[in-house]
């Protein structure tokens, strides 16, 4: 059975190399297209030594008690943080030719009012129309950041409204404020949230994105629908993922590490396609032409998927963002939370015991128990396993790029429908 397969790779010393061959083009996936603008490079370099500043102090929890919330509809951060600094950039070097070949990494706003994403500037009359004046019944998430309502445009299309607490943001930083949501806004692809526009007046810092009604991850994980994802549909969800993510380190005018990859910032639409959300802890890495190779920051993120090396030395790179894919994937196909306290103590940490188990040539044991424990279920489980095993490796340099992961990611879905056929 292929979930019985022995192997022998250890967690701290796994190769940077797959033996899957390169996968087709992902431009018979989707295909979408962005005119760039020309003024997005200065802007977003503008934004580049403030992008720790008041826009991730407006949605993040201001104190480490405020470890917990969610949403239904938009996906938050239960996460803890402090003050950050910048001096350098990623160690990717993909992105000396970004902008080139975006391909399916960019999309096309179809709203008549959104031909600018994030370039809209709201006034407090829009946004007390579109929420009912902020009205209870149209709260859809809570946290240190403040509070997330839905709401509805004069156009008809529906926004999740991010307005901050007074008390989590500098009123002398209102340009950076500024400068970061323009930076912000030029992200723009088929599985990232939407930017919409912004609010900054008086003491009202408010986001306006894209809403996404069908829940997080998270909550399709613990079935809160009474429907169980299946696992083709997990391994969709994981492309869709990874190619937000390669999108954000390859194919932006400045890479841009997004920080908090985890399946509560993973939102699902209608028909099941994901949508990476909150830019709360993101940060603009340095040129990779600049020749530095990191960021310096205090640590941002959240328990269990939080890269070690990235913790022991302060520098955040692109491959954190890959770390934290790993725990993810692990996440999606065992079913499991990061971290299970509840559990026995050596199925506590649900990577560690994955991929123990993986090792020990029973990796099938590990998968969801929801789901059926198939041939072909345990084929996918075990290069499922292989890939998180690379990226959860302990030194960056040895982890795969998220492009490699979308390769190997669409290799596995291809021999899956085989097997099915």
């Amino acid at each position: 059975m292929s979930g019985r397969r022995r192997h022998s790779s250890d967690m701290m010393s796994t190769p940077d190399r797959f033996s899957y061959p390169p996968s087709p083009s992902p431009s018979s996936y989707s295909t979408y297209s962005s005119e760039k603008s020309t003024s997005g490079r200065s802007r977003v370099k503008g934004a580049a030594r403030s992008v720790a500043g008041v826009f991730v102090a407006c949605f993040s929890p201001p104190d480490e008690d405020s470890n917990h919330h969610s949403s239904s509809a938009y996906g938050g951060s239960d996460a803890f943080s402090s003050t950050s600094d910048v001096s350098g950039a990623s160690d990717s070097t993909e992105g000396k030719k970004r902008g080139t070949a975006r391909g399916i990494y960019a999309t096309q706003n179809d709203s008549t009012r959104m031909r600018e994403p994030g370039s809209i500037k709201f006034t407090l009359a829009e946004i007390t129309a579109a929420t009912k004046n902020f009205s209870p019944a149209l709260k859809v998430g809570q946290g240190g950041f403040g509070t997330v309502y839905k709401g509805q445009l004069k156009d008809g299309t529906l926004v999740a409204v991010k307005r901050a607490k007074k008390s989590v943001y500098d009123k002398n930083l209102g340009g950076e404020f500024l400068s970061e949501v323009q930076a912000l806004s030029k992200v723009e692809h088929l599985n990232l949230v939407k930017c919409y526009g912004y609010l900054h007046h008086g003491d009202e810092r408010i986001i306006v994105v894209e809403y996404v009604a069908n829940g997080t991850l998270r909550e399709h994980l613990e079935c809160f629908n009474g429907n169980v994802l299946s696992l083709a549909s997990r391994l969709d969800i994981a492309i869709d993922v990874a190619h937000a993510i390669t999108y954000l380190h390859t194919y932006t005018d400045h890479p841009i590490i997004h920080r908090d990859i985890k399946s509560s910032n993973i939102l699902l639409t209608d028909k099941l396609r994901a949508k990476v959300a909150d830019f709360g802890f993101a940060r603009l890495a340095a040129d990779p032409e600049s020749g530095q190779t990191h960021v310096s920051t205090q640590v941002k993120g959240t328990a269990g998927y939080l890269d070690p090396e990235y913790l022991k030395t302060y520098q955040l790179t692109e491959k954190s963002d890959v770390y934290s894919f790993g725990i993810l994937l692990v996440e999606i196909f065992t079913g499991r939370r990061p971290v299970e306290t509840k559990r026995e103590l050596e199925e506590r940490v649900t990577a560690r015991w994955a991929m123990k188990k993986f090792k020990e040539g029973d990796a099938i044991s590990v998968l969801d128990p929801k789901l059926e424990a198939s041939d072909a279920n345990g084929m996918v489980l075990e290069k499922i396993l292989e890939l998180s095993l690379h990226c959860v490796n302990g030194h960056r340099k040895n982890r795969p790029t998220m492009r490699r992961c979308v390769e190997v990611l669409w290799n596995i879905r291809k021999d899956y429908k085989e097997l099915l056929d």
